[in-house]
């Protein structure tokens, strides 16, 4: 008995001890990292003190939830050209939108900034958003040919089908009496657009269950994916992973995947047959898809998988969501504008009759309608923002500097709505963009700018173009008054409860 006891003493006596060496080491942990911490933090103080910030928590930063958009527009008016947005204690960007400044940044090779880009690499892999360096120009210049006007042409067709498809879906729903949510709508036609015109998809997207699957993956992934970048501790990739937003952002990753894998399976499949490989041979010019699946590197290899998918699931996501946040905020701004709707369906009335087919040759015709689209860009833009980490010390025509490894994010919002640019800049006003207007080349930027600006944004302006005048021919669109959108800053831009319109038919 005194043996068994001595033993129970002795194991205790070890557990106790092994404890308390993990508690030292777990304080010295802590204490280093708050050491860290608070040097890191006077650093970040003592380097930016030129650019002015509205107070913030020392840990939690600037905690703005859902209100970015309207502090920014705060920013814009106190604060000249840019200013401090803490993001946490220990992570601050510097955020730009004075045209001058922003052309600076643009006009340089800096990357991506890795802490907030690379918590979409488990979902969009290392494509052409990702991506730096040779491999990124590797990959912009052999993606380049798909958007050649030669390719963009017949898509023009495409594009009015997806949008008829979705207009036939509107004329048999009860639309008159009550208002109906347009972005879930759009947001599949913009699917099926691309899916047709890129990749080759035969059927129609709108009208298929898994489909609807996928672009409520995307709407998570969006959203999961902008508040982690928010996060103090959802930083850590366990942590992250532990959490139930972890366990959800893994889930919509799957998803995502499973549809991306199924259009690249499904091309495959379809160039297996030789008629068909025949018919892709005699192109002049190969679609996005094909283009990725008959490439040779530099090296002689083709494509890997993983490029591949990293490709395909970048433009899946980039070439509809944006679009459909795009379409979906213009009519929203020509429901609250009848006068200029009404004057953009006199134009595509003028150039179409009440026919719905629209050609390329049709899309240069429509100047007041493009003006339209551009200032509904312009107040919203379908990215509200994007980053770069310095890569080398930066000074800005004030004078004021940047060290390097200081991320910088331009506010696309912010120069869209600075008052210095752009006279009361909440109010919708198309003859700003009047083909005798002028105005400083990086005052607008829907489609961000520099080298790195979007490549697909001749597929877009078209794309919106035809779903403008398709729509505008058949509807009128009115706005909900008890819905009034709320624009919130994502990845993308959305609205905090949807975009509700009420749609009178045109006879």
């Amino acid at each position: 008995m005194g043996f068994s006891l001595l033993s129970l003493t002795r194991n205790l006596g070890g557990v106790s001890g092994f404890f308390q060496v993990v508690f030292v080491i777990s304080l010295i942990l802590v204490l280093f990292k708050a050491v860290q911490f608070y040097l890191r933090r006077q650093w970040l103080l003592k380097t930016l003190q030129t650019f002015p910030s509205t107070p913030s928590h020392w840990l939690w930063g600037h905690q703005l939830k859902d209100k970015d958009l309207e502090q920014i527009l705060t920013w814009v008016e106190k604060f000249p050209s840019a200013c401090l947005q803490w993001i946490s204690g220990s992570n601050v960007r510097v955020l730009l939108y004075d045209p001058d400044y922003v052309k600076l940044i643009l006009g340089r090779s800096d990357p991506k900034a890795s802490r907030i880009y690379r918590l979409f690499a488990p979902w969009i892999g290392y494509g052409l958003l990702l991506l730096n360096g040779k491999k990124w120009f590797q990959h912009r210049r052999m993606l380049t040919p798909a958007f050649h006007y030669d390719i963009l042409k017949p898509y023009v067709r495409i594009m009015a089908d997806s949008v008829n498809t979705m207009l036939d879906r509107w004329e048999k729903l009860d639309v008159q009496k009550c208002s109906l949510e347009i972005f879930q709508y759009i947001s599949l036609m913009t699917l099926d657009t691309v899916m047709k015109c890129a990749f080759s998809h035969q059927g129609s997207a709108q009208l298929d269950e898994k489909s609807r699957s996928y672009t409520k993956a995307v709407e998570d992934l969006n959203s999961l994916t902008f508040f982690r970048a928010r996060s103090v501790f959802y930083a850590n990739n366990a942590i992250y992973k532990m959490s139930s937003d972890g366990r959800l952002f893994h889930r919509a990753c799957q998803l995502a995947h499973e549809h991306t894998d199924g259009v690249i399976k499904m091309r495959k499949a379809q160039l297996q047959n030789e008629e068909e490989l025949e018919k892709v041979r005699k192109k002049r010019r190969l679609d996005f898809l094909d283009i990725l699946l008959f490439a040779k590197m530099e090296d002689g290899n083709s494509l890997s998988d993983e490029d591949l998918r990293a490709e395909v699931d970048t433009f899946m996501f980039e070439g509809h969501d944006t679009t459909a946040s795009g379409i979906s905020w213009i009519f929203y701004a020509l429901a609250t504008h009848p006068e200029y709707q009404q004057r953009c369906r006199e134009e595509v009335q003028s150039i179409l009759g009440d026919g719905t087919s629209v050609t390329w040759d049709h899309l240069d015709q429509m100047p007041y309608t493009t003006m339209c689209i551009k200032e509904a860009l312009r107040l919203y833009p379908p990215v509200p923002s994007v980053s770069r980490e310095l890569n080398t010390p930066v000074t800005f025509p004030d004078g004021r500097s940047l060290p390097k490894g200081i991320t910088v994010a331009i506010s696309i919002y912010g120069l869209h709505h600075n008052p210095s640019l752009w006279p009361n800049p909440e109010v919708f006003d198309p003859s700003r963009f009047a083909p005798d207007s002028s105005r400083h080349s990086h005052a607008f930027l829907p489609f961000s700018g520099g080298a790195r600006n979007c490549i697909g944004k001749q597929f877009a302006m078209n794309e919106l173009k035809v779903a403008v005048a398709l729509t505008l021919l058949r509807f009128e669109l009115l706005p909900d008054p008890t819905r009034v959108p709320v624009p919130i800053q994502r990845v993308v831009m959305k609205s905090k409860d949807g975009i509700y319109l009420r749609l009178k038919k045109l006879r």
